[in-house]
């Protein structure tokens, strides 16, 4: 008998979820983009911010240490609060949700449901990136503390035209239940499927038209969730984890750059000649942002440059051709002796969105010696990595906009 492959197994669930009039009130950006000041500054003033659950060490004194069972009790009580003071509330049935992002006049509409954890360990469900343990802890003993999966996992699939159709069609009939614009200029739309039957059609085409879905954002909330559901055998509502799942068609990856602290003892001539070997260099009198595949920007010394990749520095396979190997092999491992980017202090990591003025900034400060600007990755690249079993080098994708914390909450 021919083996069935697997296919995507989602459900409608019960969200706990802000009143209307709160919604924009309520709403944060991810635990994970914030480090504790800037989470105390966002929700000064702000009681009812989300993040006094998903960061409540700012209710707490300053210099806590935020993984200790002090700071996730802190956020389990100020969920309870938020519940009973009406800020937050349950779905009186299960259903899937639409939520639509709009950010510098670009769109982008996924689907808001519960992912089985079952096919996070059976592989329908791909993974492209490594996991860090004590970060995958500290979101597990919030789950565990607070009963609930506040943070979303942003996963993709390739488009199925009926699943898109049957969307854009709900959106179009009906009025959304959220609708602002947050601070940063994001717009956040999401509408509620409330038709048993719809939702019906939903999960049976997930299960029959797409075989997988891939984690584009949130390796670490989904890895958690995976974990926590084996602790807690006896909840049905644990089986499953909080996801918005968006067609490849709808988004976009934008670059995520590098810092580096030294030179590895070099001089910059000398860096600069170690550099000839693997690339062909020109001096830019402008802010290099990659226009093409390998081919990097570099600014050292109040310098922009132009880096290309000599023939024969990649492969074509998965990953030998992403420009995140490229410079990890002969530049970042093979010059500068950095051979673990998940671990070595002697780099940091930028987001695209933080824009190429940002690695000026923290080169010209002195605080680091050299930033490199990398073309971004591909979505079908991603894939190819994913379905190909392979992991990409640490911070090799960013995505933009992010989903917001608190307008719908898994609970367990």
């Amino acid at each position: 008998m021919p083996q069935i492959e697997e296919m995507a197994h989602i459900q409608p669930f019960k969200a706990l979820r802000p009143v209307p009039e709160l919604a924009q009130q309520v709403a944060s950006r991810p635990y994970d983009v914030l480090n504790s000041e800037e989470a105390k500054e966002e929700a000064k003033n702000n009681p009812l911010s989300f993040l006094h659950v998903t960061k409540s060490e700012i209710d707490l004194p300053s210099g806590i240490d935020t993984h200790t069972e002090l700071v996730y009790k802190k956020a389990s009580e100020n969920l309870q609060r938020f519940i009973t003071n009406g800020a937050l509330a349950a779905e009186d049935k299960p259903c899937y949700y639409i939520y639509q992002l709009i950010m510098n006049g670009r769109s982008q509409t996924g689907l808001v449901c519960v992912s089985s954890v079952e096919d996070y360990f059976n592989d329908v469900i791909k993974k492209h990136e490594f996991t860090r343990p004590e970060k995958e802890k500290d979101r597990i003993d919030h789950m565990r503390t607070i009963k609930a999966q506040t943070g979303n996992v942003f996963l993709a699939y390739r488009d199925v035209e009926e699943i898109n159709t049957l969307i854009d069609k709900w959106k179009n009939d009906n009025k959304p239940v959220y609708d602002f614009t947050a601070d940063d200029g994001i717009k956040h739309t999401i509408w509620i499927i409330d038709q048993p039957s719809v939702n019906d059609t939903i999960t049976r085409l997930f299960n029959t038209n797409v075989p997988h879905t891939y984690i584009a954002d949130g390796h670490h909330r989904a890895a958690s969730a995976a974990k926590v559901s084996l602790q807690l055998q006896d909840s049905v509502a644990a089986k499953y984890f909080l996801t918005t799942i968006f067609p490849a068609s709808q988004l976009a990856i934008l670059d995520y750059n590098r810092l580096i602290k030294d030179l590895n003892g070099l001089s910059k001539e000398d860096f600069i000649s170690a550099l000839h070997e693997d690339f062909t260099i020109t001096e830019s009198p402008e802010p290099v942002k990659p226009a093409a595949l390998h081919e990097f920007g570099m600014y050292l010394d109040g310098k922009w440059y132009i880096l290309t990749s000599r023939k024969g520095t990649y492969t074509n396979d998965p990953i030998g051709v992403l420009d995140v190997t490229i410079l990890s092999n002969h530049v970042l491992d093979k010059i500068l002796g950095i051979t673990d980017q998940r671990t070595d202090k002697r780099i940091d990591f930028v987001g695209g969105i933080r824009g190429l003025k940002e690695l000026e900034k923290r080169v010209d400060s002195g605080e680091m010696k050299v930033a490199f600007s990398l073309y971004p990755v591909s979505i079908q690249q991603l894939f190819d990595i994913a379905d190909s079993g392979n992991v990409m080098p640490p911070k090799s994708t960013w995505f933009e906009p992010k989903l917001r914390d608190g307008l719908l909450t898994h609970t367990l």
